[in-house]
């Protein structure tokens, strides 16, 4: 007899762990299936804005024993050397994701959340239940599902995501280094084809992650060869290399991205995080926005169980909904800005432009960055 669940999340990253926190916060039954072992190292810029204290304290997480780095000031540059700094309205943190998605999985079985290690194979919905089978073997049944399973699966390919049959055109590098890099900064240096974050999280360690062209970094043998030739274009950029040293030989992850259109809801899964759509890296912070999308999905979930919504029709009506007005003008932004820092002399009009209007950097910020989470504080109590 397959095993019945209320609610299943597939995948344990940022966003599908903090939705099973959310989820057991309010009293629902709910279990998380990863295929990988805590921790791990992950594509990130690895800065998140202040918007997400609020939705932190309402989950009782403490994340100040991670010891995460402040900051509050951003700078942009490009390789024509033009620089443009500004204070961040909010405010953030940086803080690495083999830390923070380590401490939400120990909360998670603190609180006693049922975690399987397993792989998903197949997904299929009848009779208005989904019915899951694993790599193991094993299957189970559910009446709802979150995808939370990150930004390219072979589930997308069983569920026939229209995405999936295009090619990643850009190439994701980051790794850890100890240096000489102010702790309040974070910054982002154009270079030809790409853009690259910097900033500092836990431990006095400088994250570095850049997005790149994927054949214009093909035609470069070694990524040492690449960053030299042509990261160090920015003279920015060039000085936080020389001036830093790498904590591993060799990157932490390399990884093939995709920005094009997903949609929040396909098969009637409710899909978070990347899975829903990989949020840009100009968007602001996907950190928070991950977690957003969690607390989005979670607490249309608890309205449905409380009889505030009336079907599954009007759940996926309303989750596409409010991920469109929460995200999908961050995103066109972060689209926008990318595809400007990709044009030498336009990004150079650009920044010259903002350099003599900081008030527009602002708003540029403002459009990127979300308002404080705060959540409704709706509980099931079955």
């Amino acid at each position: 007899m397959k095993e019945a669940l209320d609610i299943l999340i597939i995948g344990g990253g940022l966003a599908g762990l903090t939705a099973a926190l959310h989820l057991q916060q309010v009293g629902l039954s709910v279990t998380l299936i990863e295929k990988n072992e805590f921790p791990q190292h992950k594509v990130c810029g690895e800065y998140i804005s202040n918007e997400v204290l609020p939705y932190l304290n309402w989950l009782n997480l403490d994340i100040t024993v991670l010891k995460p780095n402040p900051i509050h000031q951003f700078q942009l540059t490009t390789r024509s050397n033009t620089s443009i700094a500004t204070n961040l309205p909010l405010g953030g943190f940086g803080i690495s994701r083999f830390e923070l998605d380590h401490f939400l999985y120990k909360q998670l079985i603190k609180r006693c959340v049922p975690v399987i290690k397993d792989r998903v194979t197949n997904i299929e919905f009848k009779d208005d239940k989904f019915f899951v089978t694993m790599h193991s073997g094993k299957e189970i049944s559910a009446n709802q599902i979150i995808g939370a399973y990150g930004k390219r699966s072979a589930i997308d390919i069983k569920l026939s995501r229209s995405f999936i049959q295009q090619a990643s055109p850009f190439l994701a590098v980051k790794g850890h280094y100890r240096g000489n890099f102010p702790n309040e900064l974070v910054a982002v240096h154009n270079f030809k084809g790409g853009y690259c974050g910097v900033s500092k999280v836990e431990n006095d360690i400088i994250n570095i992650c850049y997005l790149a062209d994927y054949n214009s970094f093909k035609k470069y043998k070694h990524i040492q060869n690449y960053e030299e030739k042509v990261l160090y274009q920015n003279k920015h950029l060039e000085a936080v290399f020389k001036e830093s040293t790498p904590l591993f030989d060799e990157p932490l992850v390399i990884s093939q991205l995709y920005f094009g259109e997903k949609k929040a809801v396909e098969n009637h899964i409710l899909m978070i995080g990347d899975t829903a759509g990989l949020i840009h890296p100009l968007c602001g912070n996907g950190m928070a926005m991950a977690m957003h999308s969690a607390k989005i999905a979670s607490t249309l979930l608890v309205k449905l169980k409380l009889g505030e919504i009336n079907s599954r029709e009007e759940l996926e009506h309303l989750y596409t909904l409010n991920w469109n007005v929460e995200f999908r003008s961050r995103i066109k932004m972060g689209r926008l800005l990318a595809s400007l820092l990709r044009k030498e002399k336009l990004s150079s009009l650009l920044i010259s432009g903002l350099a003599k209007s900081p008030y527009l950097l602002n708003k540029i910020i403002e459009k990127t960055h979300g308002k404080p989470i705060v959540n409704d504080g709706n509980r099931y109590n079955a």
